[in-house]
């Protein structure tokens, strides 16, 4: 009979796939080693065992203890098979920008999950790393893991995913592509492969928002280069000393939304269902194409499936909200489709320049119509405000009318995205757009960006 002893076992091994569709313009072949067949799901399930089991030869992780560890999920749901297995207990400490999907798998498998707000410093008390550590500081017989910074997270792709590559190209690959968060995956496979042949390419797919690009490039720690990104997975904005710049050749970024959308075509495309990482991974091979030719052999990593991100990318809600969906807009009723259930803010004539202030502080806008006996009578932007209250501040008490400029050009619903341009580089600031018999609603230059962004 075959059969294994146990889920634990099934690590490893996992498939190369060739990518057809997404890659015909590629002159190299483009294998994906998708990770997704480990038990867990993920290629955290590799280092989420080693680290335990390093951790239990050396006496750090005692019979019956818990295990501690802040995670973007992937890695929490190999510790979680491996703490089931072992009979230890598990604490999982995630940052709210996780999918709901990560959050309610932890907890099917028995975490006990905290979740933490994800625009604070590294070292705020209230961030993943802090509460992680505390809670491995007041925990009896507790043991943090760090993955970032615990070697055994290299080591576990230096002993195993370097060399299932390298035997399944038959040592022919010559470019490996990984994005990178933690860094053991990178650098554990790429000091493998580069120890094999040191002219193998090793490239790190970063995101906008994190460090590593520019640290790799200059060799500094650019605190301007951190602010929140959705891409999950990878990035950081710490180093970890699980990251070996010695061994990658490379870094490219990819944007939140490329992301997304080639993690979409991926399932649609390649019937490859995979997470946000693997977008990022790809589409950071099709941003390099030109540095690959038709001998290479080009390995990218997919590191999670794509069931953790089915509430986010896979949503098109949530993909319409942030802009990522990109559906054809082709006239005036379609650039309002997102908003037009929406109350258009507008003042009268009448009302008091403060009322405008109000209002358009109070929506977050920075443009109001202004309405009176006949219609659409003239208009306030926040350009006009600064310039006349600069000149006289006593105006804000004084009726709109004395202050307001032209009424914005108003279109009908059918108006073509070409025109309203035009009207845009003509000076205007919005515009106004009649739709379903009386309804109006404004066009804003935000809206003419994100419709050809």
């Amino acid at each position: 009979m075959k059969y294994y002893n146990n889920i634990l076992e099934t690590i490893g091994n996992t498939p190369l796939v060739k990518i057809n569709k997404m890659c015909k313009d590629v002159d190299a072949l483009v294998l994906a080693k998708i990770e997704t067949t480990n038990p867990g799901n993920s290629v955290k399930d590799r280092m989420a065992l080693q680290m335990i089991e390093d951790a239990e030869a050396d006496g750090r992780l005692k019979p019956g203890g818990t295990v501690i560890e802040g995670t973007s999920g992937n890695t929490g749901m190999g510790l979680a098979l491996a703490c089931i297995m072992k009979g230890y207990k598990l604490i999982c400490v995630l940052s709210d920008k996780q999918s709901k999907e990560k959050m309610d798998i932890l907890r099917a498998v028995g975490a006990d999950v905290h979740v933490c707000p994800t625009n604070v410093a590294p070292d705020d008390p209230r961030s993943y790393y802090s509460v992680s550590k505390r809670l491995a500081q007041e925990v009896p017989n507790s043991w943090y893991v760090n993955q970032y910074d615990n070697p055994s997270n290299a080591k576990a792709h230096y002993l195993s995913t370097g060399p299932e590559i390298w035997e399944q190209t038959e040592g022919k690959i010559t470019h490996f592509v990984v994005g990178v968060g933690t860094g053991g995956t990178v650098s554990g496979v790429g000091k493998y492969l580069k120890e094999k042949n040191p002219n193998i390419k090793i490239w790190g797919i970063d995101t906008y928002g994190s460090v590593f690009k520019k640290y790799h490039e200059t060799g500094i720690f650019d605190e301007n280069e951190i602010y929140p990104y959705i891409t999950e997975g990878i990035g950081e904005d710490i180093l970890p000393k699980n990251v070996d710049f010695s061994v990658i050749d490379k870094f490219e970024k990819v944007t939140d939304k490329d992301a997304a959308v080639y993690q979409r075509k991926l399932a649609k495309e390649e019937g490859i269902f995979v997470g946000n990482s693997a977008g990022s991974a790809i589409k950071g091979v099709l941003q390099l194409k030109d540095e690959l030719t038709k001998d290479d052999v080009v390995v990218v990593l997919f590191h999670d499936h794509g069931s953790r991100y089915v509430g986010k990318m896979f949503n098109d809600d949530w993909m319409r909200e942030r802009g990522f969906l990109d559906e054809e807009k082709k006239n005036a009723k379609d650039l309002i489709k997102d908003h037009a259930g929406k109350h258009l803010v507008t003042v009268t004539t009448e009302n008091p320049v403060s009322q405008a202030i109000l209002l358009m502080n109070q929506y977050g806008i920075s443009q109001i119509p202004v309405v009176g006996d006949n219609g659409f009578e003239g208009s306030l932007t926040d350009n006009i405000l600064f310039a006349k209250l600069c000149e006289n501040p006593e105006l804000k008490e004084l009726p709109v009318k004395h202050i307001m400029g032209a009424p914005f050009p108003i279109v009908s619903e059918t108006t073509t995205i070409d025109n309203i341009s035009k009207l845009f580089q003509e000076g205007a600031k919005a515009i106004i757009v009649k739709y379903d018999g009386d309804k109006h609603h404004i066009i804003t230059q935000q809206d003419m960006i994100k419709a050809i962004a």
